[in-house]
């Protein structure tokens, strides 16, 4: 089935500018958050437990975007070393892997842009009431 696949050290090295922004772009996205949630407890006023569940599920989706995204980063590296001592289709697999946990992570990020933008709807509802 991996015959005819071949993929070269510079292929995973492809990915190493795209990993390491998306990585920033979560890091980014959970200080927002973290931001977020300490100005709440800060402020004084009461926080709706749902308000509290929805920021538990963001920070726990943010945690698996980052933790997908730095194994992705992993596998390609542990791909170059096997592509370099010359076991190309196990690379090939590792690859394979990578992109899959990359894809895992894409997939996350849109289902928390998604939870984010409904509670930011759902606080716009509130402040036209």
């Amino acid at each position: 089935m991996f015959d005819n696949i071949h993929v070269s050290l510079t292929t995973p090295a492809l990915l190493f500018p795209a990993i390491s922004l998306l990585l920033l772009a979560y890091t980014n996205r959970f200080f927002s958050l973290a931001a977020l949630i300490r100005n709440l407890s800060n402020d004084g006023k009461p926080v709706h437990s749902e308000q509290i569940k929805n920021l538990r599920q963001r920070i726990t989706i943010i945690r698996r975007m980052q933790e997908a995204g730095v194994m992705s980063f992993a596998l390609c590296v542990l791909c170059m070393i096997f592509i370099y001592i010359g076991l190309n289709k196990t690379g090939s697999l590792i690859f394979g892997c990578s992109l899959l946990l990359l894809l895992y992570s894409l997939l996350l990020s849109v289902i928390e842009i998604r939870i984010s933008v409904d509670a930011l709807n759902h606080h716009l509802k509130d402040m036209d009431q």
